[in-house]
């Protein structure tokens, strides 16, 4: 059941994409404003108890109605189950944002390029060249991939069924919206929500980034990943791009990405043994990367894919 909502919902988002803005993710967007308006008092153990209670608002009515579907019938258990995966599979949400940063660079259009880049990550592009645009865009591209699709596949196979996929994209959105705002970058409110998803993303995010390396160049990639994924200041980040930077021959990040973030480090003085940004595997980025990330991601939807399957037919065996 399970594989036939994610290809149903494919499907449908061949035709009619849900966008990024919809009104259930401004619905969610502002609960989650009012939560924390309420909740947050300076403390850690108040963006603890606001989590908790953004949960059980949305991930327990999910299971239930889930439940009462099954009672019946499969087909009512189904359809509620393609709704949910609708909503929290966003395979197309930027895809259009890629596609034409893509078109602009093959244009020679730095200048859209660019404006579709800051309309895309919120960060200022201004003075980046086409190979800084098509670095950022791949990062982007990848990152964006497995949280909106990758990891919601994994928490589909879980007992929760589309609860879990609920569980998954939320506590995702309340680890960048209690954390990322300028009025909540240095509090505690958010420090359980960053918590909390980094442990619901631990092992989605290692199968996706062994997904690359198994449908790109395995050895760069597994190279990069245990030698550089710890030079990011964000653990999941720097695994997905080191290991799909080096499954699809591109160096991903900068310099200083790849420095270890500790108060009053050298870059130029870190010991022989640690190895240097031009150790990477790979090349450059370049508007190639594009046109690569894009098939490093058709081929790891697709392992995925066959992976349920596979999962679906033991089931049924079973």
């Amino acid at each position: 059941m399970t594989l036939f909502s994610i290809f149903c919902v494919l499907l449908i988002e061949q035709f009619r994409p849900l966008r990024a803005d919809n009104p259930v993710y401004g619905w969610i967007v502002v609960l989650a404003a009012r939560i924390e308006h309420s909740f947050n008092a300076g403390r850690a153990e108040h963006g603890r108890l606001a989590w908790l209670v953004m949960m059980l608002a949305l991930v327990l009515p999910t299971l239930l109605i889930y439940w009462l579907c099954a009672l019946a019938g499969p087909i009512a258990q189904l359809a509620w189950t393609i709704v949910i995966v609708y909503l929290t599979l966003g395979f197309r949400h930027y895809s259009h944002y890629f596609t034409a940063i893509q078109l602009a660079l093959d244009n020679n259009d730095l200048t859209e390029a660019r404006r579709l880049l800051a309309e895309w990550t919120r960060q200022d592009v201004l003075e980046l060249d086409a190979q800084e645009i098509s670095r950022l865009a791949v990062e982007n591209a990848l990152v964006t991939t497995h949280r909106h699709v990758f990891g919601v596949f994994f928490w589909l196979l879980m007992p929760m069924g589309p609860a879990g996929a609920v569980l998954y994209r939320v506590s995702e959105y309340l680890a960048r919206a209690w954390n990322d705002p300028e009025h909540l970058r240095n509090e505690p409110f958010g420090s359980f929500a960053s918590k909390a998803f980094y442990l619901i993303d631990w092992l989605p995010v290692r199968l996706t980034a062994i997904a690359f390396a198994i449908v790109g160049n395995f050895e760069d990639a597994i190279y990069a990943w245990r030698n550089f994924a710890q030079r990011w200041g964000n653990e999941s980040t720097g695994i997905l791009l080191s290991a799909g930077g080096g499954a699809m021959g591109v160096r991903l990040g900068t310099p200083a990405e790849y420095a270890p973030e500790l108060p009053g480090v050298d870059i130029a003085a870190l010991e022989p043994s640690t190895p240097d940004i031009d150790t990477l595997p790979g090349d450059p980025p370049s508007q190639r990367a594009l046109q690569s990330a894009v098939g490093l991601i058709w081929r790891s939807l697709l392992l995925w894919v066959l992976l349920l399957l596979l999962v679906t037919v033991t089931k049924w065996i079973g």
